[in-house]
């Protein structure tokens, strides 16, 4: 069979006719061709009549007009190919022309668009290639060079960019349209270069914007679920704590009762008769319970630890804070015993503000501090402890209070 199309051995693109052939070598400095049985495709679009030599090219026309529908005349337009000169070959074509036309007229002579030669020249100024610049010329209308220079910059990364464009001989061109002056050209691509800076940077302030969001989402599903488990290790301490507490008064009970049957079977072997009195000693220790409970200092501990406790229960979210204001108190108090001769220990000014951030802003500070001695002067101003009234023992109660409460992570939780 005898070749329909010739093939470029470099790149590998096929090509109708020798002339083809030649401007692709000037235009790629390829030399290697030979003959191929491979037709060049010649999909004609149903709407608009434009013919594209690729399953590429198609997709692209469709993608920029919408056109979906390509009539495949490759194999009307197939023909040996002729590797005589051009000038030979075309005064062969023109003899054979009149027998197609009398005859089938299935074939169609495919040649380079016509474009605006003063936009093609515009193009070519700007460093762009005579095909690439005849391509964009013809596929964005012949209207303008601002059309043109969108089309290239959009199908900038289009295989057959660089491939002279070929449309039917008996295709019409519409009129060129006049073209820009230097100074307007210049004005032009600068719009442009402005427009695809201002596009680039939209759609990276988009892109930045969606990454902050993103970013947010996550740094909240990470609080939640460390607030879950948090919540959910204090609930497995408590637990911990009570199995443990019940644990212990098993095994305390248990002793109990075995000391209970030792001393039952010591006072046996003995021969002493069975301890009657058993009931009546559990109402002693009760007895002396209850008259130590008028005790001052055990009256201001529970006081005092009780205000701690309601204290750390107010500010449970704020754990730093309330650590912090039971170290200060505990400076306070640590300050009066060491010396307690020294007014400056002994007096505090409600309105500074490094008192108020620490303690005196917490319900249940100023409070703990008046368990302590402190007392408000009349003009509300300060907190004051008098000389006489500094009482060594309570302070001291107090200072083991707040090492209790700084110690034990969970004090006023259970």
């Amino acid at each position: 069979m005898a070749g329909v199309s010739l093939k470029c051995g470099d790149c590998g693109a096929l090509l109708r006719s020798t002339e083809e052939a030649r401007q692709h070598a000037e235009l790629t400095s390829h030399s290697n061709f030979s003959e191929s049985t491979e037709a060049v495709l010649n999909l004609v679009c149903s709407s608009c009549g434009k013919p594209c030599r690729s399953k590429t090219e198609s997709d692209l026309h469709t993608k920029r007009t919408g056109h979906t529908e390509f009539v495949d005349k490759t194999s009307e337009a197939a023909k040996p190919i002729n590797l005589e000169s051009p000038n030979t070959a075309n005064a062969a074509d023109g003899a054979s022309m009149d027998v197609d036309a009398s005859g089938s007229g299935q074939s169609e002579e495919m040649v380079a668009p016509e474009v605006d030669k003063k936009l093609l020249e515009e193009l070519e100024g700007m460093g762009f290639s005579i095909a690439r610049a005849t391509r964009a010329l013809h596929c964005s209308g012949n209207t303008s060079l601002e059309a043109a220079v969108n089309w290239i910059v959009e199908h900038e990364n289009d295989p057959d960019i660089d491939e002279m464009p070929m449309v039917p001989a008996n295709s019409k061109n519409e009129p060129p349209k006049p073209s820009l002056t230097e100074e307007e050209k210049k004005m032009k691509l600068q719009e442009l270069r402005e427009r695809a800076r201002k596009k680039k940077e939209e759609e990276e302030r988009r892109m930045e914007r969606e990454k902050e969001k993103e970013r947010i989402r996550i740094g909240k599903e990470l609080l939640e679920a460390k607030r879950i488990e948090e919540e959910n290790e204090r609930k497995r301490l408590i637990a911990l704590r009570k199995a443990e507490k019940e644990e212990e008064r098993r095994a305390l009970e248990k002793v109990r009762k075995k000391l209970e049957e030792d001393k039952a079977e010591r006072r046996r072997k003995l021969g002493l008769p069975p301890e009657d009195a058993a009931p009546a000693k559990p109402a002693e220790p009760v007895q002396e319970k209850k008259s130590t409970l008028p005790v001052k200092p055990v009256t201001k501990a529970e006081q005092m630890r009780e205000c701690l406790r309601s204290l750390k229960k107010t500010h449970m979210n704020e754990d730093a804070r309330v650590k912090k204001a039971f170290q200060t108190l505990f400076t306070y108090a640590g300050n009066v015993v060491k010396n307690p001769d020294e007014e400056k220990y002994r007096k505090i000014r409600l309105s500074n503000q490094a008192f108020q951030e620490r303690v005196g802003g917490l319900k249940g500070g100023i409070e703990f501090l008046e368990l302590c001695g402190f007392e408000k002067s009349a003009d509300g101003e300060f907190l004051f402890m008098p000389r006489d009234k500094v009482d060594i023992a309570v302070l001291n109660t107090a200072g083991q209070e707040l090492q209790s409460a700084i110690e034990n992570p969970h004090f006023g939780v259970l």
